[in-house]
């Protein structure tokens, strides 16, 4: 007999609630020791909060966006365990209105320590700006920050709806499995011109202005994905330690930790194709940013970036035998969602506090990540409760049960 309702265990809540306080301290003395301070104290604070704010967003829309390719591409080995991609997905609210009051905070305060851009001719006003001026802009970065986050969040509520629908529907009917389908297609289409495009130039790239990156996107994008995938994995082996999921077997592990495996990859690609060609070509204007990044007081977290995102997944992943030991998986993926915070922590701090020793913006970043943490933990255990952990009615069951990697 399946076990299809999930009761959030006490010792589960108890920590999440423990990591929200945990945040919630850090965040308050934060406040209260650097918000007094001058513009680089002040600066600290708002940037480890954005760091959290984008890099838990992101990770919530590389949950969905995984959901949404798997349910386009009717990848049955999902079905057993969708439940999860579709809790994280539908909590994305929560998180697009953090970062959205944070983002627009910053641009309608004119905090220019954090958006340089904010400044009255700091893109000089020519024919040759007149695009990037138009981009870079207020009521373009409002705009397009409150279209992309509700879109985001619409999708993510409507797909889990659908999805539970499903559940209680005709036996036979393909429906709902068909409107799944083409809201997954219309997701995938905001996707790609918002987390795909425009979404990283405008909130991460536009810290440093002048620098612009083709490959830019693409490289945040990777990183979302596999941080998504590792939370994935994190919950799909939570719950079947729970007893839970028992229709996932070591095939569905083995898939969850291909994709990290190839994804880690894939990120390695990006960042050196991004690195090798602006250190080819030598122009100061693009090597500024990986001159302050590799030489300047983030240097530590350069390197420790490749290790963490790239060396470690590739090591250890490799042997097929470690993508199927619940505890080496549930390793990498810590290491991978950790590395990737580390990620997103050298892209947005030395862009704003360069002047400063890292130490005390990553602390404050540490206990605020926690907080987040907490956060998802609590959200998504929670939504969990609300529909049975293993889809109803939906025509590959069947398929994803005997599925073998």
């Amino acid at each position: 007999m399946l076990k299809q309702e999930f009761i959030v265990p006490k010792s589960l809540k108890t920590t999440s609630i423990v990591l929200m306080l945990i945040g919630l301290v850090g965040l308050v003395v934060g406040a209260v020791t650097l918000l007094p301070g001058n513009a680089l104290a002040q600066t600290q604070f708002w940037a480890s909060l954005m760091h959290n704010a984008i890099f838990f967003l992101l990770i919530s829309v590389g949950s969905l966006f995984i959901l949404s390719a798997t349910s386009l591409a009717q990848g049955a080995w999902i079905v057993s365990f969708r439940r999860i991609p579709e809790s994280i997905g539908s909590m994305l609210y929560v998180f697009a209105a953090i970062a959205g009051v944070l983002l627009l905070s910053f641009v309608w305060t004119n905090n220019t320590n954090i958006y340089a851009w904010l400044q009255d001719g700091f893109n000089p006003h020519n024919s040759l700006n007149t695009l990037k001026n138009f981009f870079l802009s207020k009521g373009f970065f409002t705009f397009w920050t409150i279209l992309v986050l509700v879109l985001w969040s619409w999708f993510g509520v409507k797909l889990r709806e659908i999805s539970v629908k499903q559940d209680t529907d005709t036996k036979g009917s393909t429906k709902l499995y068909w409107k799944n389908f083409n809201f997954s297609a219309g997701f995938l289409f905001v996707f790609a011109l918002s987390l795909a495009s425009t979404i990283p130039w405008l909130w991460i790239m536009s810290i440093d202005s002048h620098w612009f990156s083709t490959m830019f996107s693409w490289y945040t994008f990777g990183s979302s994905f596999v941080s998504g995938m590792s939370m994935i994995m994190l919950w799909v082996l939570y719950l079947k330690r729970k007893g839970y999921l028992d229709v996932v077997s070591e095939e569905h592990v083995h898939d969850l930790g291909k994709f990290m495996f190839a994804f880690s990859i894939f990120w390695t690609y990006l960042w050196f194709s991004q690195f090798m060609l602006i250190w080819y070509a030598n122009i100061p204007e693009e090597t500024i940013y990986f001159q302050i990044r590799m030489h300047g007081p983030y240097r530590f977290f350069y390197w420790l970036n490749l290790i963490l995102n790239f060396v470690c997944p590739i090591l250890i992943l490799m042997p097929r035998p470690n993508k199927r030991n619940y505890f080496v998986v549930s390793l990498v993926a810590v290491i991978i969602i950790f590395g990737h915070w580390i990620d997103f922590f050298q892209m947005i701090m030395p862009g704003t506090t360069v002047r400063e020793n890292w130490d005390k913006p990553f602390v404050l970043s540490l206990f605020i990540a926690c907080g987040f943490v907490g956060l998802i933990i609590y959200l998504v255990a929670n939504k969990l409760t609300k529909a049975p952990l293993i889809p109803q009615n939906n025509p590959l069951f069947k398929e994803t049960i005997i599925h073998i990697s």
